[in-house]
């Protein structure tokens, strides 16, 4: 969810993807077990809408959509099965769920901790999956799958894309490939109904934004700032011309993230007109560094109760 942009005119330019992450851990089975916790949710009755209809619901309705993101595996699988359900309870519109990875190039170090956390207790990928299977259907909002390139093209494509689907994703974040990489993605997204969202920054030209934004699937993630971001005191003044510029070139919902927090900035980042707000590393740091699982569950709770009162 944090990561670091350079001011270049790419999308996120990053260093070409290695291959060592995510491989050589213990099996999905030893991993994953939700008998800790007392569930939070119960079973869904109706399908859960995609990203694109979530955003259109809310427009309907007034409001702006909540948007979370935690690390998957941290501090363990069964921590993020019931981090998920309260999440959900506490009235989230979609969840981003990251998938740590072994080389965070771009991330923030309160992700990139919660990523070397999750790793260091042998999460991989199948771990994940098993984990979806079995939590997604117990879910009433979306997950998009925030992902580096590399696991990706390690599966292959296609496989990748069909797998996700099967576990119940809605939608997909791939924050280093640049858009002229994304035709396959995009394609193989489409085909299996998964709706890819593309980011466009504060240094995107114009022309490219346009290029971004007429691409991009389910919503537009806005970056709001440029560096490495986590939890920051104020969100950058740069944000009510972007999301004007943006809303010219297209009637596709707009979410904004990097750097918000509070429920203050919440509030107000919604007020400059934005369709979504997602908040990332204040929420893994609760998780990641709290005295239990038990504690960084309610700490969660109390917060994402905080940033949903804040919106409208």
């Amino acid at each position: 969810m944090a990561f670091a942009l350079k001011p270049t005119p790419g999308l996120l330019h990053l260093k070409k993807h290695n291959t060592h992450s995510l491989s050589g851990f213990p099996s999905s089975e030893a991993l994953v077990s939700t008998k800790r916790f007392t569930p939070m949710a119960t079973l869904t009755t109706a399908p859960t809408l995609g990203l694109s209809d979530t955003f259109s619901k809310l427009k309907k309705q007034g409001k702006v959509a909540f948007i979370p993101y935690i690390t998957a595996g941290d501090p363990d699988l069964s921590t993020t099965v019931e981090a998920l359900k309260v999440l959900d309870s506490c009235g989230s519109d979609i969840i981003e769920l990251g998938v740590p990875y072994s080389d965070p190039l771009a991330d923030g170090p309160v992700i990139q901790a919660a990523a070397t956390r999750s790793l260091a207790r042998g999460t991989n990928f199948n771990a994940i999956l098993s984990m979806l299977k079995e939590v997604v259907p117990q879910l009433s909002c979306p997950i998009a799958l925030f992902t580096y390139y590399n696991p990706i093209l390690k599966r292959g494509v296609e496989n990748f894309m069909s797998t996700v689907k099967d576990v119940g994703i809605h939608g997909l974040v791939v924050p280093d490939v640049p858009l002229e990489e994304t035709e396959i993605l995009r394609r193989e997204a489409l085909r299996n109904k998964i709706e890819m969202v593309l980011l466009t920054t504060p240094t995107t030209p114009t022309d490219r934004m346009k290029a971004i934004v007429e691409a991009s699937e389910g919503f537009v993630y806005l970056v709001s700032s440029v560096g490495v971001t986590g939890a920051r005191a104020s969100v950058s003044d740069r944000v009510p011309t972007l999301l004007r510029e943006i809303k010219e070139a297209t009637t596709k919902p707009v979410a904004v993230g990097f750097g918000i927090s509070k429920p203050e900035h919440v509030k107000q980042v919604a007020g400059w007109g934005a369709d979504g707000v997602i908040v990332g590393s204040a929420m893994v740091k609760l998780l990641g560094e709290a005295k239990s699982p038990e504690e960084g569950l309610k700490e969660l709770e109390n917060f994402a109760k905080s940033l949903k009162s804040a919106l409208p």
